[in-house]
């Protein structure tokens, strides 16, 4: 039983957040704390009580944010002053992007730096005047203690009304104005080389990743090195690719990773790899499915890059899936209050469940020692002798198993539509690419699911699934992401449906998202807030914006949807000047920009003799955003019929068809020649 699922003893009367389906804000049910869930009832109650709203954002996987929770706001005092000064407003981020977005957006300009916990002080009608991360109870390390700053804050309200009001207009005015410059040359290919360029120099030579301490994985900057092989001269290409192939094999082989149980923690609070901040977030599992199976495939089937994929695939399918259908949103960091107490060992713990030679082999190969890597005297696993992965599987199964009867940290069981959707897309490319049928029957299952449930009775995408409903409307990573999803499934099944559905995508993009030359986070019927957010950077999660622009890109060119095109194209030029200035920040639109230019390839496939080892060839060969039509079904679900005319087979074997904006191939029956016609499908 996990710390979420034990009940425990309640120590205050429930409060309102006991009707939300989020866990995050169940969480903090039983606080003193008087919260209300962000929306229109605590707007209305500030206004008419004439208070500053208090707004403290969080998520379920967060370790301080519950560790604000213990210390502030569980201390009857705290929560007393809270409630006498403030109306107090609870939000879970990965439910709401959209109200984080603009808290967020304003604590990094006013203070350089974000993150979570956030607590954001407003006027009674939303807008921010103040704002921080995690404030201890005590006054430490330079920082006021929560109470100081709850005492400051009210009193600047209450007694600098007029300067408080004229600051938070001043703050709204400013998180809605944008970087003003015009680029010297258009966004293209030279960018993404460009920001290849920049991450490389950026990049951890003996460790993997890119920077220092705390280290990310990334796959957005994977991503782009790995599209910029594809395009760079020779002996860049071979760089940039191998530090992708390294930095993947590091990551999978030291501490980021779940040795035992599979699938990687958010991030390392060291160089190297060796402790990582424990919990897991879906986000990231879908993400680096994707990034190493098209490291797997550039870089020669390289086995290391395999074993990674297929265990976190068992791990989603294992711990991390829905019976409703769907997977979950995370896993905590802590476990009985202390993070990563579910994922240590000693060399005690290893001989009882192991016996004592196949203890000692073990903590020889993972690093188990007496003084331990991590607190307490206790190691988290770390691969240091690389061996084979067949070796000492056994001893992780039985390692897995005694684990399994631990107090397990606590899972987030909504799931998201977003991080729903990249993990389907990964799936559905490694299932591709590997040939393998499980990867593609969890992809096909979770797309199923997305579709069936998580759309409203208008075909508006919605944001989360608690169980047993849906609920909120989507934002732009919802409907880029399942657009992407359901172009990755049709590529490795080919069947017609998820094209359809993505064409349909693509018109609530353009209808809902798109406006005034630029994509918003938020739909156009969605709740207004303080001032419309845009879709964030690449970080965490792809940039929205980016994505969305690549989806409508690709149906574009496949449905000859020029207006779509013209989209993204006006997209590039709103955002030439910053990707001019810094496209390593921007990895996911610099790879638009590349991939604009070159042109979208995509292969045509005439059903015939041989079919199946030709398709095989195919796939091996096209890049993550090429597109794949395996006969003309795909006409009837949107797809222009010009792209099958006069492309049948030859002489009753499956034939294949490269093509490269205006240009074509000649047709292909051996999958050997396919080299010969290699220059259609490199492309980033």
């Amino acid at each position: 039983m996990s710390d979420a699922d034990r009940p425990a003893p309640p120590a205050h009367p429930a409060n309102r957040l006991a009707a939300e389906g989020s866990a995050y804000l169940r969480q903090h049910m039983h606080n003193p704390v008087d919260w209300h869930p962000w929306g229109a009832e605590a707007l209305a109650r500030a206004r008419d009580e004439d208070k500053p709203l208090l707004v403290s954002i969080g998520y379920s996987a967060c370790h301080w944010c519950h560790v604000m929770e213990r210390e502030s706001f569980e201390d009857p005092a705290t929560a007393a002053l809270m409630n006498e000064r403030f109306v107090n407003v609870k939000v879970d981020r990965e439910e709401r992007p959209d109200v984080d977005r603009v808290y967020m957006d304003f604590l990094v300009r006013s203070q350089g730096h974000g993150g979570w916990p956030l607590t954001a002080f407003c006027t009674p009608t939303g807008r921010p005047f103040f704002a921080g991360t995690y404030f201890p109870p005590e006054p430490r390390q330079g920082m006021p203690s929560f109470g100081q700053v709850l005492e400051s804050v009210a009193r600047a309200f209450e007694e600098q009304r007029d300067a408080v009001e004229a600051n938070a207009d001043e703050i709204v005015a400013k998180l809605g104005a944008r970087p003003q410059g015009v680029a010297e040359t258009a966004p293209g290919v030279a960018t993404l080389v460009e920001a290849a360029g920049r991450l490389m120099r950026g990049a951890d030579g003996e460790a993997g990743g890119f920077g220092g301490a705390p280290k990310f994985p990334t796959p957005a900057s994977l991503d782009a090195l790995l599209a910029a092989a594809r395009v760079l001269p020779s002996e860049g290409s071979r760089v940039a690719l191998e530090h992708v192939a390294f930095s993947g094999r590091e990551m999978a082989r030291r501490g980021l990773y779940d040795h035992l149980g599979g699938g990687f923690h958010r991030y390392c609070v060291d160089a190297a790899w060796t402790i990582p901040h424990f919990e897991k977030m879906l986000y990231d599992q879908g993400q680096l499915l994707a990034t190493y199976a098209e490291a797997w495939r550039q870089h020669g089937g390289d086995p290391e890059l395999e074993w990674p994929i297929r265990e976190t695939a068992a791990y989603l399918a294992r711990e991390m899936t829905g019976p409703e259908g769907g997977f979950y949103a995370s896993q905590d960091a802590d476990s009985e209050g202390e993070e990563g107490r579910y994922y240590v060992w000693t060399p005690e713990q290893l001989e009882v469940a192991l016996g004592v030679e196949d203890a000692i082999a073990f903590s020889h190969a993972y690093g188990v020692s007496d003084t331990g890597n991590f607190e307490g005297g206790t190691t988290h696993l770390v691969d240091t002798r690389r061996a084979p992965r067949e070796e000492f599987a056994d001893e992780r199964r039985r390692l897995l198993a005694v684990r399994s009867r631990r107090v397990a940290p606590g899972t987030d069981r909504k799931r998201v539509t977003a991080w729903n959707a990249w993990t389907v897309a990964g799936l559905a490319r490694a299932g591709a690419l590997l040939e393998d049928d499980t990867l593609l029957e969890q992809a096909t299952r979770g797309l199923a699911f997305l579709l069936e449930t998580m759309r409203d009775d208008k075909g508006r995408v919605l944001r989360v699934y608690h169980g047993p409903r849906a609920e909120g409307l989507g934002f732009l990573e919802d409907v880029a992401g399942l657009l992407d999803a359901c172009l990755a499934v049709f590529v490795a099944t080919g069947r017609p449906a998820p094209l359809r559905a993505a064409f349909e995508l693509g018109d609530d993009l353009v209808t809902r998202f798109w406006e005034d030359g630029e994509f918003f986070l938020t739909p156009s019927d969605g709740e207004p807030l303080v001032h419309r957010p845009r879709a964030e950077s690449d970080g965490a999660t792809p940039h929205a914006a980016g994505l969305a622009a690549r989806g409508l890109y690709r149906l574009g060119v496949l449905g000859a949807r020029h207006d779509w095109v013209e989209v993204c194209e006006a997209l590039l030029r709103d955002q030439a000047f910053l990707l001019e200035r810094a496209p390593e920040a921007l990895p996911t639109l610099a790879r638009l920009a590349a991939l604009v230019e070159a042109g979208l390839c995509v292969a045509v496939l005439a059903p015939g003799d041989g079919q199946d080892a030709l398709r095989r060839a195919v796939r091996m060969r096209l890049g993550p955003d090429d597109l794949l039509l395996c006969g003309d079904d795909a006409a009837g679900a949107g797809a222009d019929p010009s792209w099958f005319a006069e492309r049948g087979a030859r002489e009753g074997r499956a034939t294949a068809y490269i093509c490269r904006g205006t240009r074509c191939s000649l047709p292909v029956t051996d999958p050997d020649a396919l080299d010969a016609v290699a220059e259609f499908s490199r492309s980033p």
